[in-house]
């Protein structure tokens, strides 16, 4: 066994496909953690806005602020529930857009989730190292190395498969919902039977009375600030290809389980907030009070104080389920190299995968693992993308008119309204402390992405094969048999063509069949052009083209007559700009060095070039 099959495990063929889609159960925790991580911290981030100015009278205000947020809840999971019923390949507000809104919404709404999924990572990490650095004070001048160990284990965990992390991040998030329920159900208990009483704090707190007025936008701040608690709440509609079938039933059933969870969590959190009168206190997070005023010191606080801090931690798991998904619908759609829409040997996204891993981590070491700087950058892009989606789907029903089209425009229209608030208010707050960063990256990233689809767009039509009209070359040839990898009929496989037949007389074709459909659609294109030459179809369970191919010409290689030789021709794509090669594969180097080894075997690459005019 060999250090990449001990770190990730064998590899799995394609048929096990199935055996590593998520089930409503274990989709679940895989799902939510980062949703429900957000939970532990949006009453903090809400009264933090609050008390300084408005002190005890905060405590009057907060339910009508966390009763907004809570009808902003149900108007997004109702809302993607239906886009995961009209997009279900995945996507979400990109797809969303692509179809209703246009190229350039859609580019926006996936920048702002890719940053937003990245920034996840980041944030949660940092903010578990902190808690960590916090109770272990000695451990601070190593806070980046931590933070970067916790990050290498997720994403070695998610390159293992979707089941292998389901099973390491599932249990830990059924454990922190669980103890969040019965610290509510707890609280109210004790509340009932009179056993619960407000906090006290030795630092004084301005009462309600001293209070001169509120004003609209210190409410609208704590609005805005209280919504981190519907971070993640889109994850499910980029994923519903890893659910099981009936997936987009299984995809929609966690969503409205995830939404019932959050509400519960988010709005019995509050009401003993408000009922107790905690308020943030340096050291001191408010569950972490409220743990203490329910359950004292213990067993049960420390254990919800453990999974409070390990669930910082799997919330980045959710952007490793959501973002490599999201990279497969803008690679299938020509937005980011192609290499995204490959599966690994463990059939995950391992790109994508690692993708994350490389950014988060830079981001970690560029920000010092600071999660007061990274902070700023969070959040403003998951409601950039709640903003479009809602009205993506306003013009999708004001266009189609289905069935209750005018209900369906009242909820995604009022949506709309709130959530374009929330951005502004959002993004406004935190300019001067980094949001003004997004400002730049986001467009940056947007105009990469259109650049990289007008380069595959600008590649497919010189490839594009017009009519079928190869010039065979009829010359005598002696010993040489040639061997053409194929892919698709195009024009660089007349080129192919042209050339073997200027070699030899003994010629066929070999496609390494990754998926049966393109297998099947080749032969069909190949019967009805007749052409003249055999073509060889061979199997790749695991999704290794080089592997099949070298087996299969040790095998030639042994029935070769003294004197006879193998040419295996395939081609090489030429651009005057050298970062033309990352668009894509490296194909010909792969093969070459895996067939260097055959003695009497050549590999011979032709040239295809496409030019910029």
């Amino acid at each position: 066994m060999n250090i990449k099959d001990l770190l990730l495990g064998k590899p799995l063929p394609n048929d096990a496909i199935k055996q590593e889609k998520l089930s409503r159960l274990w989709g679940l925790p895989i799902m939510a953690s980062d949703a429900v991580s957000s939970v532990a911290y949006a009453i903090e981030e809400i009264l933090l806005v609050l008390v300084p100015s408005l002190g005890l009278l905060s405590f009057s205000r907060l339910p009508y602020i966390v009763l907004g947020i809570l009808t902003l809840m149900v108007i997004l999971v109702i809302s993607y529930s239906k886009i995961i019923d009209h997009y279900p390949n995945g996507g979400g507000s990109y797809a969303v857009a692509k179809e209703n809104l246009g190229e350039m919404a859609s580019l926006f709404a996936s920048s702002a989730l890719i940053i937003d999924y990245i920034l996840t990572v980041a944030v949660s990490i940092s903010s578990s190292t902190a808690a960590l650095v916090s109770a272990f004070p000695f451990v601070g001048d190593y806070k980046v190395p931590i933070s970067l160990l916790c990050v290498a284990f997720i994403t070695l965990i998610n390159l293992r498969g979707v089941r292998e992390a389901s099973k390491v991040f599932g249990l830990p998030t059924y454990m922190f919902i669980f103890s969040m329920m019965i610290l509510i159900i707890t609280g109210f208990i004790k509340l009932a039977t009179g056993r619960l009483s407000p906090v006290s704090y030795d630092a004084p707190i301005l009462s309600a009375e001293t209070v001169q007025g509120v004003g609209l936008f210190l409410i609208l701040r704590a609005f805005s600030s209280g919504c981190s608690a519907m971070s993640g709440i889109e994850a499910v509609s980029n994923a519903v290809q890893s659910f099981m079938e009936p997936s987009t039933r299984n995809a929609k059933h966690v969503l409205y389980m995830l939404g019932a969870i959050i509400i519960f969590i988010f709005g019995g959190t509050s009401l003993l907030t408000v009922k107790l009168q905690v308020v943030p206190v340096h050291g001191r997070t408010v569950l972490s009070q409220l743990s203490e005023a329910v359950f004292g010191h213990s067993i049960m606080y420390y254990i919800l104080q453990a999974f409070t801090s390990l669930i910082l931690i799997l919330a980045a798991n959710t952007a490793y389920n959501g973002l490599p998904q999201l990279l497969y619908v803008l690679a299938h759609d020509g937005y980011v190299p192609r290499q995204f829409s490959h599966r690994g040997t463990r059939l995950s996204f391992s790109n994508g995968i690692m993708f994350i891993f490389i950014v988060a981590s830079l981001l970690i070491i560029g920000f010092n693992s600071d999660t007061h700087r990274l902070i700023p950058l969070y959040s403003v892009g998951v409601f950039v993308s709640f903003t479009i989606a809602q009205y993506g789907m306003f013009r999708k029903w004001h266009k189609t008119r289905e069935e209750n089209w005018q209900y369906k425009c009242w909820i995604n229209g009022f949506g709309m309204i709130v959530t374009t608030v929330v951005s502004i208010i959002v993004f406004i707050s935190k300019f001067i402390e980094g949001a003004w960063i997004l400002a730049i990256i986001m467009p940056t990233l947007m105009l990469i992405m259109h650049l990289i689809n007008n380069h595959y767009a600008y590649v497919s039509r010189q490839l594009k094969l017009d009519n079928f009209n190869p010039y065979y070359n009829k010359n005598e040839v002696r010993s040489t048999q040639c061997i053409i990898l194929v892919n698709e009929i195009n024009k660089p496989f007349l080129k192919a063509i042209n050339y073997a037949t200027s070699i030899s007389k003994n010629i066929m074709a070999l496609h390494v069949c990754r998926h049966p459909e393109h297998a099947a659609a080749l032969r069909r294109k190949w019967e009805e052009l007749g052409i003249p030459f055999e073509l060889k179809i061979i199997e790749t369970p695991y999704r290794d083209i080089t592997g099949p191919t070298d087996k299969y010409l040790w095998e030639r290689e042994k029935q070769l007559m003294p004197g006879e030789n193998i040419s295996v021709i395939f081609i090489n794509f030429v651009s005057d700009h050298w970062y033309d090669h990352i668009l894509h594969n490296p194909t010909a180097f792969l093969f070459t060095r895996a067939l260097m080894k055959h003695k009497n075997v050549s590999c011979i690459q032709v040239p295809f070039h496409y030019t910029y005019k």
